[in-house]
């Protein structure tokens, strides 16, 4: 370790895999030592290495009490956005914490994915695939569904949600959303109604969830509104694991009352290989990738790099999640 110089652990296991520039960034200004566990870093993991760092860049759980555990940490660059359910910002702020974060960066490219899910579910194109790779030649068992003229409810018409819904323009979809919270000008831009929760999940054939995870969307969607949706509908979630409740999605889905389900994000990541969603044939499951494109992943690296820079030379983050921590660090 060189004297003098802070130290970063970086937790994300992506970071600087796509841009060496970023990785050479923090290099720099700190000292860096790389999560050797090849995997995601559990709560225990993290009291063991957050009381002897002065920064961390990663995705992981840090709640009052990780960030209590250590009164060096000065800094943590969220690789993403940050939401209730991954970072307690005012116990950072109560610490003189910084959070950094990298803002819609990835809205465009989880959009294209929601609608990629969208398709291949509707369509059955994964499973046909797959029945082609077992040797079958199967047409009559793989019939779809249009996807054009469709209503899709949009949960959320935050950054990722008024993006799937200008794609789904130009498939000539009714667009329906529920949001306590949303901008009038942006359901004048892409001429949706704004109706309650009920009436959306009834009247929707595609119902794409868009909203972070906090006390009121927690289990947002449970046994009660999956039982409104129409037997042909689906329901899609790229948002954060928890706002839909897996065991009663489970239930529907295996008593087909409704058609299917798509998945990015589960309650408690990674999912367990033995999850009953897993045997279902007509659930879609992905690992948490739809932010996963090069163009992001480098993206992201630099903003947190940079903001890790700025900081171990004095100088403020450029995108901090709690501002108010800024006036008691007095940076420039």
């Amino acid at each position: 370790m060189s004297l003098g110089k802070p130290k970063v652990y970086v937790i994300s296991r992506s970071f600087g895999r796509y841009c060496k520039e970023a990785f050479q960034l923090v290099k720099e200004v700190a000292d860096v030592e790389v999560n050797p566990l090849n995997r995601i870093m559990y709560k225990d993991d993290i009291l063991k290495i957050v009381e002897n760092v002065d920064g961390i860049i990663g995705n992981e759980l840090f709640d009052r009490e990780v960030l209590e555990h250590s009164n060096r940490l000065k800094i943590i660059c969220r690789h993403g956005q940050v939401g209730d359910e991954n970072i307690d910002l005012d116990a950072a702020t109560d610490m003189g914490i910084v959070v950094t974060f990298t803002p819609y960066v990835y809205a465009e490219s989880v959009a294209d994915f929601t609608f990629g899910l969208i398709i291949n579910l509707l369509r059955k194109i994964i499973s046909s695939h797959l029945s082609m790779r077992r040797g079958r030649w199967e047409t009559t068992k793989y019939v779809g569904f249009n996807v054009h003229d469709k209503t899709i409810g949009i949960i959320g018409l935050g950054s990722v949600g008024l993006r799937v819904a200008r794609r789904v323009k130009s498939f000539n979809m009714q667009i329906l959303v529920y949001d306590p919270y949303v901008e009038e000008k942006n359901l004048k831009e892409i001429g949706a109604e704004k109706i309650n929760l009920d009436e959306l999940l009834k009247r929707s054939d595609i119902v794409s969830i868009h909203t972070p995870l906090n006390d009121e969307t927690r289990n947002l969607i449970g046994k009660h509104e999956l039982s409104l949706m129409k037997k042909d509908a689906i329901i899609i979630s790229t948002a954060t694991g928890g706002i839909i409740n897996e065991d009663a999605l489970y239930n529907v889905l295996k008593t087909k009352s409704i058609l299917g389900a798509a998945l990015d994000v589960y309650q408690k990541e990674p999912l367990n290989p033995e999850s009953p969603l897993l045997k279902l044939d007509n659930i879609l499951t992905t690992p948490h990738i739809a932010s996963y494109t090069y163009e992001d992943m480098r993206e992201m690296d630099l903003m947190n790099a940079e903001d890790v820079v700025r900081f171990f030379r004095g100088k403020k983050p450029k995108y901090v999640a709690n501002p108010e921590v800024l006036e008691k660090l007095k940076l420039k």
